[in-house]
């Protein structure tokens, strides 16, 4: 009898294997889809889009003036704007209306840097910063903040639009240009440290 009953309970238990395995089989597959379906972006084309420029800017020609300068400065304005970043941060470089040799802009309202002129005026109680060794001095505008070097051997100005926030963080790349194009000057600020 144990025989007999023994196909039985085999088939019976085949059959009951079978009802699991296709009820199973669709839930977890709906379960991973559900999944899959959370973890995967919205579109495609949502990480395209957040790599694309992440800001508009014009092409025009930013308006700056070109003073002119004495032989030394001159050459040292050429080296720093020949070896000028192509971007600053996420700002693309820009055409400039007058002296391209010793004046560069970047994005749209334009950052932009400007070359020789005469070395930036304080009082010796200001702060200065240093930023990848080059110090700057900060002077406040009402729609900028003018950073000037003033210890470097020609003075560079980066005027960084009120937009562009804290202002020091902009002047990164530009130092490390500066450092390699124009030489220290014989003395420096007090609070610049090298």
């Amino acid at each position: 009898m144990d025989e007999k009953t023994s196909p039985r309970r085999d088939r019976s238990t085949r059959r009951a294997a079978l009802w699991a395995t296709l009820v199973a089989v669709p839930v977890t597959v709906a379960v991973a889809g559900f999944t899959f379906a959370k973890l995967a972006p919205e579109s495609p084309d949502a990480g395209a889009s957040a790599s694309a420029s992440p800001r508009a800017q014009s092409s025009a020609p930013v308006e700056m003036a070109a003073p002119a300068l004495a032989e030394r400065p001159t050459v040292l304005c050429r080296a720093l704007m020949s070896q000028l970043p192509d971007s600053v941060r996420d700002l693309a470089q820009r055409p400039v209306t007058a002296g391209p040799e010793q004046n560069a802009a970047y994005g749209d309202p334009a950052l932009t840097v400007a070359c020789g002129g005469s070395p930036a005026q304080f009082p010796p109680t200001d702060e200065v910063w240093t930023v990848n060794k080059v110090c700057w001095h900060a002077a406040e505008e009402s729609d900028a903040t003018v950073l000037t070097t003033v210890d470097r051997e020609t003075p560079i100005r980066v005027r960084v639009p009120k937009s562009y926030e804290p202002p020091l963080q902009w002047v990164t790349s530009i130092s490390d240009t500066i450092v390699s194009s124009v030489p220290s000057a014989k003395q420096a600020p007090s609070g610049c440290s090298a």
